[in-house]
C-alpha cells in the first residue's frame, strides 16, 4: 500500500525527477539543489516511484541478442565478451541460416573491439566463412589465418576468402595458409611448415592481439579433425575420450589435450600460443556442439564467447 499523496503535484515533481536522473545524468545531490529537498528523499521518491510503476526502465535490444543469457554466461566464466542469440524460436533443421545468423553477430563484435593496429588471427571453418560474409567494417588491421583447412577441400583462395575477405575490409595486410589442417604424418607437417608461405604465417601467431576460434564436436560434419581420419582413428580417440576439437587439439571433457600425437600431424597454432593472445573469443555453434563447448571453455584459453541460447543453457 502507499503511503504517500499521489496527486498532480507529487506526480509531476516525480515525473522531474526521473528526467533528471535517468535522461539528463544529473546526480541525486544536483537534483535535491534544485527542488529544495533532500537527497534522500530524491532517492527514495525514485525508488518508489519505480517500485509503484511511475517509471518503467525499458532495455531494448535487437530481438536476436539475450541479454539475459549472454550476462549470466559472462558473470559465470568471467569473459570480457559474452554475447548469444536467441536460437529457440529457429526451425531445427536450418543449420546453414543459424550458423550464418552466428557468424554476423561475430563479424558486429569484430567491428566494435577490434582496433587500429591489432593482429587478427582466424581459425578456418564454415562459422568462420559465415562471419566473413557478415563482415562490412573493420578496423585497419593485419589478418592472420590460424591453422590450415580441410584436407576434403581443395587448398585454394577460395578455402580461406574468409580471411582474405577479412584484410580486405579492414585495408589490412593478410597471411594466409595454403596448406591442409591434417598431415598424413609428423615429417610431412614439419616439412610443410618450412614453406615460405606457411612459415610466414606461423611467424606472426606469437603476435596475434585478438583471435576468433571455433570449436568442433565429435561427430560426423562437426569437426574437420573428425570428418578427415579414418573410422578407426575415430573410435580410438573416442574410447580414449575425445569429445571435442579446437584448433587441430582433440579434448576431454575436461579441457586437457587427449591425443597429443596428432598435434604433431597439423598445421595450427598451438594452445602454448594462444595463452598468450590477449583476447580469445570462442565461436560456438549449435546444440550439438554443446558437450565440445563445454571442453573448450574449460582449456582456460578464452575470455570471450558468441553463442546461441541452446548452448549457453547448456554451459550454464
Amino acid at each position: 500500500m502507499r503511503t504517500h499523496h499521489t496527486g498532480p503535484e507529487y506526480l509531476v515533481q516525480t515525473a522531474a525527477m526521473a528526467r533528471r536522473f535517468y535522461l539528463e545524468g544529473k546526480s541525486k545531490m544536483e537534483i535535491a539543489e534544485e527542488f529544495g529537498i533532500s537527497r534522500f528523499k530524491v532517492a527514495r521518491t525514485l525508488e518508489t516511484a519505480l517500485r509503484d510503476g511511475l517509471i518503467r526502465l525499458e532495455i531494448r535490444l535487437p530481438a536476436e541478442l539475450d541479454a539475459d543469457l549472454s550476462d549470466a554466461l559472462r558473470t559465470r566464466y568471467g569473459l570480457r565478451h559474452a554475447i548469444v542469440i536467441d536460437s529457440r524460436q529457429e526451425v531445427p533443421d536450418d543449420t546453414v541460416q543459424a550458423t550464418r545468423r552466428l557468424g554476423a553477430v561475430a563479424a558486429d563484435l569484430l567491428a566494435e573491439i577490434v582496433t587500429e593496429n591489432d593482429v587478427l588471427g582466424l581459425v578456418w571453418g564454415p562459422e568462420i566463412e559465415a562471419l566473413g560474409l557478415g563482415l562490412t567494417t573493420l578496423a585497419r588491421c593485419t589478418v592472420v589465418q590460424l591453422c590450415g583447412v580441410s584436407p576434403l577441400r581443395p587448398v585454394n583462395k577460395t578455402a580461406v576468402e574468409a580471411v582474405r575477405g577479412a584484410a580486405t575490409i579492414s585495408r589490412g595486410v593478410v597471411h594466409p595458409i595454403y596448406a591442409p589442417l591434417l598431415l598424413p604424418d609428423a615429417t610431412a607437417a614439419r616439412m610443410l611448415r618450412e614453406q615460405p608461405g606457411v612459415v610466414d604465417a606461423v611467424r606472426h601467431f606469437s603476435k596475434v592481439t585478438k583471435a576468433v576460434v571455433t570449436v568442433g564436436g565429435w561427430g560426423p560434419g562437426l569437426s574437420t579433425m573428425y570428418d578427415a581420419l579414418s573410422d578407426a582413428e575415430r573410435e580410438e580417440y573416442r574410447s580414449r575420450g575425445v569429445c571435442a576439437e579446437v584448433a587441430g587439439h582433440l579434448l576431454d571433457g575436461e579441457g586437457r589435450i587427449i591425443v597429443p600425437e596428432l598435434t604433431e600431424r597439423v598445421i595450427a597454432i598451438s594452445f602454448e600460443e594462444l595463452r598468450k593472445v590477449p583476447e580469445v573469443i570462442l565461436l560456438a555453434d549449435g546444440i550439438e556442439r554443446a558437450t565440445a563447448a563445454s571442453a573448450a571453455v574449460k582449456t582456460g584459453l578464452f575470455n570471450g564467447v558468441v553463442t546461441e541460447a541452446r548452448v549457453a543453457e547448456s554451459l550454464l
